[in-house]
């Protein structure tokens, strides 16, 4: 415990020294929309994110030894030094996946912890430490707890099946939670995953609407492991059919040069805009939208599930007997669903532009999408 803390903390320390990643923006890409000060999910005041990433070993697979690509991430709605529950509703564009813990919130309308990603065969071990930590740091409301718990594979690069994810892992992710820049690429959940045959994994992003719709906050994390390569768009440009993957050397399904869809996208909404769960529903549903203005379609084997909150109405859960909430007018609320459209399509892209070319399991090498050749494609089609 105290060699994995010790390794997060001398990472931590090295980011902080190194110059700041580019993102999508820097690279002349345009998107509509004025963003917030981070640019992130945590710009929506209160909303904190961690992580731990895992990252040992080479060569071949050997079950149970690595090599490891993978990690966890948390999102904490108010933060660790709150436990008041956040109004929330989910969203599930293809469920070739897992989100554990919205059956309640789709009947009781609130999320009452933290949202957490990770690889599809580490949901349990999250979902129990995140009980765990909630014990210790007296952060349950009910008897029992029902966290949330997403998931997307990423067996093409990790030793999925060794599950290496830990306790541990998970308190380091949530006691590690913070507000302000968020870390992209390969971080967290997000380490080992692969998003239209390029190397990608977290990406963020955030719209600040403008006064006199509001003046409200809309912010999107992504853990993006999902489309074809040939389905890439960027800012309109078909960037997928001009970079494509070499032929395919096998039939094997986690063959890398094969244009073939195996993963999923996870989708994490946070706004400070008054909602009702049934309009959080909504918004999670618009994520879908800014998901399709990147080229994705949803195959069979992608699991595309969305959750929103809002982090308006405190205490309303904690109330004895009658809560008076505020609600957003549905007169008002298209502002916002164009800002989740909007901060969807750039948190993916930010996750493909700051992820970094990886080699994992068996020596299988993912590269990360060409920063230089994107430019000179954007410029040859105008954008």
């Amino acid at each position: 415990m105290q060699m994995f803390i010790t390794l997060l903390v001398t990472a931590a320390l090295v980011a902080a020294l190194q110059p700041r990643k580019p993102r999508a923006r820097d690279l002349g890409i345009p998107f509509e929309g004025a963003s917030g000060t981070n640019n992130a999910i945590t710009d929506v005041a209160g909303v904190e994110v961690g992580f731990a990433t895992l990252i040992q070993g080479e060569g071949a697979l050997v079950q149970g030894k690595g090599p490891v690509r993978t990690g966890v991430t948390a999102i904490l709605p108010r933060g660790k030094s709150s436990n008041d529950p956040v109004m929330a509703g989910w969203f599930s564009l293809n469920g070739n996946g897992e989100m554990t813990g919205t059956t309640w919130i789709k009947e009781g309308g609130f999320l009452e912890g933290p949202v957490f990603i990770t690889n599809t065969h580490s949901v349990g071990v999250v979902r129990d430490a995140s009980i765990a930590w909630g014990l210790k740091h007296g952060a349950t409301l009910q008897p029992w707890s029902l966290p949330v718990v997403a998931e997307t594979w990423d067996g093409t690069l990790n030793d999925i099946n060794g599950f290496h994810v830990k306790p541990d892992h998970v308190f380091a992710a949530l006691d590690g939670a913070r507000a302000g820049p968020v870390q992209e690429g390969n971080v967290g959940g997000g380490t080992g995953m692969i998003c239209y045959g390029f190397k990608c994994g977290t990406g963020t992003s955030s719209r600040k609407l403008e006064t006199n719709a509001g003046g409200y906050t809309v912010g999107v994390l992504v853990q993006a492991n999902h489309g074809r390569r040939s389905e890439l768009r960027v800012a309109g440009v078909p960037i997928g059919i001009e970079i494509p993957l070499p032929p395919p050397r096998g039939d094997a399904p986690n063959d890398p040069a094969a244009d073939r869809e195996l993963g999923s996208i996870i989708i994490v909404v946070a706004t400070d805009a008054p909602l009702l769960p049934h309009q959080l529903e909504r918004v999670a549903r618009r994520a879908s939208l800014g998901l399709a203005r990147t080229g994705a379609t949803s195959g069979n084997s992608s699991g595309d599930i969305f959750i929103a909150f809002s982090t308006a109405n405190a205490k309303s859960a904690s109330v004895p007997d009658v809560a008076t909430v505020q609600m957003l007018s549905n007169d008002r609320i298209s502002a916002l669903f164009s800002a989740t459209v909007q901060a969807t399509e750039e948190a993916i892209i930010n996750a493909l532009v700051a992820a970094e070319t990886m080699t994992g399991a068996n020596g299988r090498t993912i590269e990360r999408l060409p920063h230089d050749r994107l430019r000179e494609l954007l410029k040859k089609y105008g954008r």
